[in-house]
């Protein structure tokens, strides 16, 4: 008779935080920018798959991924042979100066996924998200000749002043650090849980296409709006999902004034969707190509690298005028490159399988079908939506409004029992889990997260 593995479930050996984390905690606080948020009492020590074990040895169930980060868990084998390899042969030649075949090929792979046949992108390099962020900025002003930018509110670009400005999700990451960057203009994002100027969720989209055209006759020029950037599924603004068709409709709207249109794709891309980026999930409803594309967070499963990706026909800036020392670092690419392996089934990942795409799909799939059920049993849980291991879930008071506080506890009586999770927007808690995260380990999570909501009926 054959034994079943059981699976693996949190274990927590001490109080949080133990007396280790608590002891490096006041440490931490004495010595470190004061800006750290720390939402959560955990000091971690090691990591293996999707489990993060604290100093003080307790292990919990990540569900956040370091903010949809590790896409391929911790020191995954294939990861670390390739940051070894690297590091071995040689770790910093400036790629501003110097051609790298590591960043070479991982330009070559990445292209491959936006280009279209007669199409051509490019690659630039960089350590950051706002970095990525920044240089596709300056890139639209540079090609169109134009100054000014279109955001959504809700967004989260970056905290460097020019993605800061973009950003428009919280005052509290631009409340007494201005004046920012001039010439940006926030205009809601099509939120159909929330339907903005009193449309409804189907026409949501097209209520903000109106706004955008009214803003265009009075106080907007079109003709000098170098760009449009948006998260094509939003992160920090609540993890929200436009309506079908809404991408279309604005990169008609963009084309029709030559505005370049950005897709933020920092926290939503790398499979996490289901598909490399998650403008993808759109395609059979009318695919829409973006001009520009920024990526970073899951690009290397944890290593630091961005990519700004664009059209050939818009990457005109002359040599020199836009470089970073760091960018494109070769051991960070060398990460990346494996992380595209297991991404695209090149190599597989035991129990995930055709490729970490695939699983996200349908783990994600899963997990989206059993929180829908639990909306029916939990009034509180107002919304659940995503794509993949891209999952929000919004809560809410008996009025229906977003409920912060509860939320918030929630979200710590996960964490005491063993769930690693992180909140965004006004009421959201992510649900952002390595990709490697099987059906089994997400029933653990579910599990917890039920217990958790039963003691709040």
């Amino acid at each position: 008779m054959t034994t079943l593995p059981q699976t693996r479930r949190p274990e927590l050996k001490t109080s949080l935080p133990g007396p280790r984390s608590t002891e490096i905690m006041a440490r931490d606080a004495a010595c470190l920018s004061t800006s750290y948020v720390r939402p959560y009492a955990f000091v971690p020590d090691h990591g293996n798959g999707v489990w993060l074990t604290d100093v003080d040895g307790n292990t919990m169930l990540d569900f956040f991924a370091g903010i949809a980060v590790t896409t391929v868990g911790y020191n995954h084998p294939h990861i670390v042979q390739a940051i070894t390899e690297q590091a071995g042969k040689f770790m910093h030649v400036c790629l501003s100066d110097y051609p790298q075949e590591p960043t070479t090929l991982l330009a070559e792979r990445l292209l491959k996924h936006v280009e279209l046949p007669g199409q051509p992108w490019r690659a630039f390099f960089g350590n950051s998200g706002a970095e990525a962020v920044e240089a596709a900025v300056k890139l639209a002003r540079h090609h169109t000749g134009r100054s000014h930018i279109i955001s959504t509110l809700g967004s989260f670009h970056g905290r460097t002043y020019g993605a800061l400005t973009l950003t428009g999700s919280k005052t509290k990451y631009k409340r007494g650090f201005g004046p920012m960057l001039p010439g940006v203009t926030h205009i809601p994002y099509p939120n159909p849980f929330r339907p903005p100027f009193n449309s409804t969720p189907e026409h949501c989209g097209d209520a903000v296409l109106d706004h955008l055209k009214m803003l265009f006759q009075t106080v907007l020029p079109p003709d000098e709006v170098a760009a449009f950037i948006i998260e094509p599924m939003q992160g920090e603004g609540g993890y929200i999902v436009p309506p079908m068709g809404f991408l279309k409709k604005l990169r008609g709207l963009c084309d029709q004034h030559g505005i370049l249109l950005i897709f933020d794709e920092v926290q939503s891309g790398m499979g996490r969707t289901g598909r490399m980026f998650s403008f993808q999930q759109f395609e059979e409803y009318g695919g829409v190509q973006p001009d520009i594309v920024t990526l970073a967070k899951g690009m290397a499963s944890g290593m630091p690298i961005s990519a700004m990706l664009a059209r050939e026909s818009v990457m005109t800036w002359p040599k020199g005028s836009h470089g970073s020392t760091f960018g494109g670092n070769p051991v960070s690419a060398a990460a990346a490159l494996a992380t595209l392996d297991l991404l695209e089934g090149v190599v597989r990942h035991p129990g995930c399988g055709d490729s970490l795409m695939d699983n996200a799909a349908k783990v994600g799939k899963y997990l989206l079908t059993e929180l829908k059920a639990m909306q029916h049993e939990f009034p509180f849980l107002g919304d659940v939506r995503g794509q993949g291991l891209f999952i929000g879930l919004e809560f809410v008071d008996a009025k229906g409004q977003p409920d912060g506080r509860l939320r918030d506890q929630l979200s710590q009586e996960m964490f005491s029992a063993g769930l690693l999770n992180l909140d965004c927007g006004e009421s959201v808690i992510r649900i952002s889990p390595p990709l490697i995260l099987t059906l089994d380990e997400a029933k653990v999570g579910l599990k917890i997260m039920r217990e958790v909501f039963d003691r709040h009926t």
